[in-house]
């Protein structure tokens, strides 16, 4: 039987992704050759990532609005650097709610003057800063929607004049905003979307070419636009099995559907956190994560028993991170309700033997 996977990433994906995917690994399109080692300049890998890429823009609401969708690599890390590679030529403003963003504000500060314009540091990042002030002279606002480590979500968003980025890597795809406010947005695709390997960055094209640098041709978002994600290989596995997870979500009506069933996860456990007198959640309560919720025992006395029964229940991935200690249970689009249903099941039953 198939564990219960609350892992942050890389993520649980649905059972019949992994059947597509592993069967093409063996035979690809009935051609008996496998995925993973045709050209991936063959129409039938030509094929996939188009319609990658089309099925991005499709879900996100962003066709015929001049963006692009890209599958590159080097993890959303990359992207820290990346992003003020193509868009920082002096100074951009950046909103820092964890670990994530403050590792994008420290390699933007290679290329520029950086205003962090809020930060939750001063509380171990538990919540989202409010009313802070973006600046007007700036050549961006960078944002991270989600924070898998703390269990913080963003639940809306200024408005700018200024281009808006966002790393949405952990929440990709799972509910719906008006995308389209975004000027930039990049995630890793082993947080929600796929395996590692490829990160999908997404990017209104009119914004670049405005830096004064050179910028090299694996960093330059315009070569890979003008290659359409294939100026050099591409992780094919990856893209292959996050084209399937996107047509997954489409057949299942989209972000709008998703949404209701993220919602109804994440109620569940939330409502034991606050109920169950041996919890307590991390975050504020209206800055509390849809996709990673974090929590601690009432009586560290009781890991280990909290330990053996969830291990006992079929349940992976529920240690927090390192940094945080407790507990985290990511929610990502592919996890069942019955997942969460069971966690909670083990939570009560500690009460009850408590």
């Amino acid at each position: 039987m198939k564990k219960h996977n609350f892992s942050a990433g890389p993520c649980i994906l649905p059972k019949e992704v992994l059947k597509k995917a592993s069967e093409a690994v063996i035979n690809f399109n009935n051609d008996n050759l496998s995925l993973i080692e045709i050209s991936h300049r063959s129409k039938p890998f030509v094929d996939v990532i188009e319609n990658a890429r089309s099925l991005v823009l499709e879900l996100l609401g962003l066709e015929n609005k001049g963006y692009k969708a890209l599958f590159l690599q080097g993890g959303a890390s990359n992207q820290f650097l990346m992003t003020a590679y193509n868009l920082l030529n002096k100074k951009a403003a950046y909103l820092n709610t964890g670990t994530w963003s403050s590792k994008a504000i420290k390699e933007a500060k290679l290329f520029g003057e950086l205003v962090e314009v809020a930060s939750s540091k001063d509380k171990n990042f538990n919540y989202i800063p409010k009313n802070y002030t973006i600046p007007t002279d700036v050549d961006y606002f960078h944002c991270t929607s989600n924070n898998t480590i703390y269990g913080t979500q963003m639940k809306s968003f200024p408005e700018t004049n200024v281009p808006l980025v966002c790393d949405m890597s952990s929440d990709i795809f799972s509910r719906q905003l008006d995308f389209s406010k975004f000027d930039l947005i990049y995630a890793g695709a082993q947080k929600n979307m796929g395996p590692a390997g490829t990160t999908l960055v997404v990017v209104k094209e009119v914004i670049l070419g405005k830096v004064e640098r050179i910028i090299p041709s694996m960093l330059n978002y315009q070569v890979f636009i003008d290659k359409e994600s294939m100026f050099n290989t591409p992780p094919v596995f990856a893209v292959y099995t996050s084209m399937l997870t996107l047509e997954w979500l489409k057949d299942l009506g989209g972000i709008e559907f998703i949404e209701k069933v993220n919602q109804q996860k994440s109620a569940l456990l939330y409502n034991e956190i606050d109920r169950n007198p041996l919890f307590n959640g991390n975050v504020a309560k209206e800055d509390r994560s849809h996709m990673n919720a974090t929590f601690t025992l009432a009586d560290e006395k009781l890991t280990e028993k909290f330990n053996t029964m969830w291990h006992e229940a079929n349940i992976n991935g529920l240690n927090g991170h390192r940094s945080v200690g407790g507990y985290r249970a990511s929610m990502y689009n592919a996890l069942p309700l019955y997942s969460v249903q069971a966690l909670v099941d083990v939570m009560q039953e500690l009460e009850r033997t408590a």
